[in-house]
């Protein structure tokens, strides 16, 4: 089953540039609009630690929507798009101690050219080559078995074979129970366990790979030792996805519905844009689908940047990270 990532485009900003305000610590800004249960509510920018901490709201306009912030190459300061009710955009710009908020006469080339980066998806963008009308059934070779597929880890110490029982009701559909014939190999020792054997599993069903390199299906961070496998659940919660954690050999779901992995190069960690459907809106008998931005790290420990327990929408984040390359890793929410 092919799914596409809802909404979001994930960018890549430029390394650092010399000069920058020196800053220990990572840092992402995130568009959110916090859902209330009257009135109309609206996307503001907050400032954000890596590690989860808030350092301050940054915007507070409630003339337009503040969306798809993003890092200069240096980090001094986010540009970020105002989007107003009569249907024009703003460009705006804010440093990060939420000063020099300006308005801006055209957005800057390094934001309105700012390149995809990696994130994980089960969407394939290259069409099936069409059929060739000239051809002919009857002369058309005997079809061959469809071989297993198998992917070797980096290291080249482990390998996921993809193979499915057929007799094995389960995994004939893509659903819960799918997979638990998957095979994780050692393959030093040829030692074999089947995925239904490994701690959290609940049905996996497709490899997720790189958006810019279909051959690449792993997470190798440092001690960081992933894979990624989509599931659809049903027409009401959509689909979700596991990281299948090699050093553990466990599988973790990484929400109740979609969650597109975004690796950190450098970092033993990556982000993810979050789906959670339903979410009760605080004060009131209304559900909302919402997003969110979640950071994961090595040990798969997730932190949510935002209110315990809101009701929010994510309408973009940038990551300025001191030190790594990229300097700039920002998520764009495009339009539904």
């Amino acid at each position: 089953m092919m799914r596409c990532v809802l909404g979001i485009l994930v960018l890549t900003g430029m390394s650092l540039l010399f000069g920058t305000t020196a800053r220990a610590d990572g840092e992402i800004v995130i568009a959110i609009r916090y859902l209330q249960a009257e009135g109309t509510s609206h996307s503001h920018l907050y400032l954000f630690r890596e590690r989860g901490e808030l350092l301050r709201q940054l915007t507070n306009d409630d003339s337009g929507q503040d969306s798809a912030p993003i890092f200069s190459p240096d980090g001094s300061i986010i540009v970020f798009t105002r989007e107003k009710s009569n249907n024009t955009r703003e460009f705006w710009s804010v440093d990060p101690l939420g000063k020099a908020l300006k308005k801006l006469d055209a957005a800057p080339n390094w934001y309105a050219s700012a390149k995809s980066s990696p994130y994980f998806t089960n969407v394939d963008s290259a069409e099936p080559p069409a059929p060739d009308p000239a051809a002919s059934p009857e002369a058309s070779p005997s079809p061959t078995p469809t071989p297993i597929p198998s992917y070797k880890s980096p290291d080249g110490s482990v390998e996921l074979i993809l193979h499915n029982d057929p007799t094995d009701e389960d995994d004939q559909g893509d659903g819960p129970g799918h997979g638990k014939h998957y095979l994780l190999r050692d393959v030093k020792t040829g030692s074999e366990t089947e995925f239904g054997k490994l701690p959290g599993f609940y049905g996996v069903y497709g490899l997720l790979h790189d958006s810019q390199d279909k051959d690449q299906h792993f997470l190798f961070e440092g001690p960081l030792r992933l894979a990624f496998f989509d599931l659809h659940l049903n027409s009401t919660d959509g689909d979700t996805v596991f990281a299948l954690d090699l050093n553990g050999s466990r599988l973790v779901r990484l929400s109740t519905n979609w969650a597109a992995p975004i690796p950190l190069p450098g970092d033993a960690a990556f982000l993810t844009f979050t789906e959670n459907r339903y979410v009760p809106i605080p004060g009131s008998k209304k559900t909302a689908n919402c997003s969110y931005i979640e950071h994961w790290d090595e040990k798969l420990n997730k932190i949510r940047y935002g209110r315990e327990k809101s009701a929010a929408l994510c309408y973009g984040a940038s990551m300025y990270r001191p030190g790594n390359n990229p300097g700039v890793i920002t998520v764009r929410r495009t339009a539904d």
